[in-house]
């Protein structure tokens, strides 16, 4: 990505987001970040102010419907969308009263948004120049974590959209269709109590930004490519490995 580039960011007030959305703006990109929290994007903007901010909830079609118009009324030029937006529940499905209320809300924001963002923004982003949608996922996908009964489904639904999506577009269209594979990442998403294999957000971005440069479609970041090694040879350890290793806290 480089200056002149028009960035939308989801989930961008804090996390992986946020440092994104600080490295591109240091870059010359304009970024467009949104998340629910309106105190979150204030914030955000304080410590960014070149950042434009949208208050949405993207479990919500009207919200996202609504996000789309705004921002290709406001910015027509927009040619980067990053889909970074994710919630997780960490819940016993047998035993947990609201386990189908929670599983809607989480694939509503970490799969479904996505697609109707993409839906809806697709035709503005190609017609720019550099047109590009990256899709955040994780190496979840290759060997599932046992306390997160949807967010592995949702990620891996994601990956599986973003490969049909690569396919169909490389015959039609100039968009590239990027998806980045995170391992854990020490971000408030932890609640202060990161797995002890989390590695730091600024490193995490840093790897992803290089690997985007030097032309990659599928990025894996750090230790996820010796994840999905695993899973191909050994899937059941693999499984055994990650979930032991993020049983044990700092």
């Amino acid at each position: 990505m480089q200056k002149g580039d028009i960035v939308l960011i989801t989930g961008g007030s804090s996390g992986v987001g946020l440092q994104l959305a600080k490295e591109l703006t240091q870059k010359g990109c304009k970024v467009l970040i949104c998340g629910r929290s309106i105190e979150k994007l204030l914030k955000a903007q304080k410590e960014i102010p070149e950042l434009d901010i949208f208050q949405c909830d993207l479990s919500k079609i009207k919200d996202c419907n609504e996000l789309c118009n705004q921002v290709i009324a406001k910015y027509p030029d927009l040619n980067i969308l990053i889909n970074n937006a994710a919630i997780v529940n960490k819940i016993d499905f047998r035993t947990d009263e609201f386990a189908l209320p929670k599983a809607v809300e989480e694939f509503n924001i970490n799969i479904m948004a996505p697609i109707r963002l993409i839906k809806a923004l697709l035709p503005v982003i190609e017609k720019n120049k550099r047109p590009r949608i990256i899709n955040i996922s994780t190496g979840l996908i290759y060997a599932p974590r046992e306390i997160y009964p949807f967010y592995n489904a949702t990620k891996a639904a994601l990956h599986s959209f973003t490969q049909v999506l690569r396919m169909q577009l490389n015959k039609s269209s100039p968009v590239k269709i990027i998806e980045v594979l995170l391992p854990v990442v020490d971000t408030p998403w932890h609640n202060g109590n990161p797995p002890k294999m989390a590695i730091p957000v600024d490193k995490a971005v840093s790897e992803m930004l290089s690997k985007l440069e030097k032309g990659q479609t599928e990025i894996r970041v750090g230790k996820v490519e010796l994840l999905h090694w695993l899973s191909r040879i050994a899937p059941q350890f693999a499984i055994r490995m990650l979930n032991n290793a993020t049983r044990h806290k700092q």
